[in-house]
């Protein structure tokens, strides 16, 4: 599984959700893999952070927008506002 394809996966869902909403990263890693998904979690949360890194969304924790480069724990995901 390449990069590209996680981080269209994760853009596909924050974008249909719109503004002000967020995804778990367990959805997009249910788009990659439905039956295997917990093995694509970390690619997911990898993906999250190139992400953000770009400016193209946040990662959330608690609903606050976190460092991409030094977060631990459950997060969501969310459009860049």
């Amino acid at each position: 599984m390449n990069d590209d394809t996680v981080d269209t996966a994760i853009l596909s869902l924050v974008e249909a959700r719109g503004v002000g909403k967020s995804i778990c990263p367990t959805e997009a890693a249910r788009i990659l893999d439905p039956e295997n998904w917990r093995s694509r979690l970390n690619a997911v949360k990898q993906g999250a952070m190139r992400l953000a890194h770009a400016g193209k969304v946040d990662i959330l924790r608690k609903g606050k927008p976190v460092d991409p480069a030094n977060f631990k724990g459950v997060y969501r995901i969310a459009m860049k506002a």
